[in-house]
């Protein structure tokens, strides 16, 4: 009797897991990698909000909610704070499992290469990919402290790093913007901490996307690269393991691995 006992708590237990459905917020969900996060936790069954700058041309994305009713199109653009407030305002009091920063721009080749060096180049690429990061992890994070997985997710690049392992001539600007958001996003889990919330830098390695496919052939580089579905579906399994004392530690890569700051 007691081992059937333990058997029918086991299995309401496995009932109510299996029954959970995180709530996932993406920045840049309308092409690479955050496309195909908000394509895979849509499969898995949680409810997606996908935001980018334009919904009306991100044709992918619309195909993809018009095929999952979990997937919810927002219009964001994180260089515009009155965007962001309003979005953070749409969504006030609602619970949010996991936001992914994922938006980010590599920059012009013209504007960030040595001899041709732009102050407006550099401040749009680190307005984009650092203070866009923060600004929206700033607006959200009540929601997410709200939740039940409580994370903050920033996606990171191999670039920068110090020294970048394999590669030649790198854009400054979009280089110099990982290694700071890197580190704004680590003040920021040791700012939240208190509040239980696992804030972590995910790297998801070289993939096969428009921005590498672009960085190649402005820097004339080659490179191996994974397939996004791949990178993916190993960031998520990291992000499920994350925990405050695996998010301090350093950048956690898509393979598992952690790289110390």
């Amino acid at each position: 009797m007691k081992q059937l006992i333990i058997a029918i708590v086991l299995a309401a237990v496995s009932n109510v897991s299996s029954a959970y459905a995180a709530t996932i917020f993406i920045t840049g969900a309308d092409r690479g990698l955050g496309l195909e996060f908000a394509r895979q936790y849509a499969v898995r069954g949680d409810t997606v909000i996908a935001t980018c700058r334009h919904p009306s041309s991100a044709s992918e994305l619309q195909a993809l909610a018009g095929k999952s009713r979990n997937v919810l199109i927002v219009q964001l653009d994180v260089s515009d704070d009155a965007n962001i407030k309003s979005v953070a305002e749409q969504y006030k009091g609602r619970p949010i499992d996991i936001l992914i920063n994922n938006a980010g721009v590599l920059g012009k080749h013209e504007d960030e290469t040595l001899g041709t060096f732009s102050r407006a180049g550099f401040h749009s690429v680190m307005d984009v990919n650092v203070f866009g990061a923060l600004a929206v992890s700033e607006a959200l994070r009540d929601n997410v402290s709200a939740s039940v997985q409580k994370k903050i997710i920033a996606i990171t690049s191999g670039l920068g790093f110090i020294p970048v392992d394999g590669v030649g001539q790198v854009p400054y600007y979009y280089s110099m913007s990982k290694a700071a958001l890197n580190r704004g996003m680590a003040a920021l889990g040791s700012d939240l901490k208190s509040r239980g919330v696992v804030v972590a830098v995910v790297s998801p390695g070289r993939v096969d996307t428009d921005m590498l496919a672009a960085f190649q052939e402005e820097y004339q580089i080659k490179v191996n690269a994974i397939s996004a579905s791949e990178s993916v579906s190993k960031m998520i399994a990291v992000i499920d393991a994350l925990d405050q004392e695996k998010a301090a530690k350093g950048v956690n890569n898509y393979d598992g691995t952690i790289r110390p700051w």
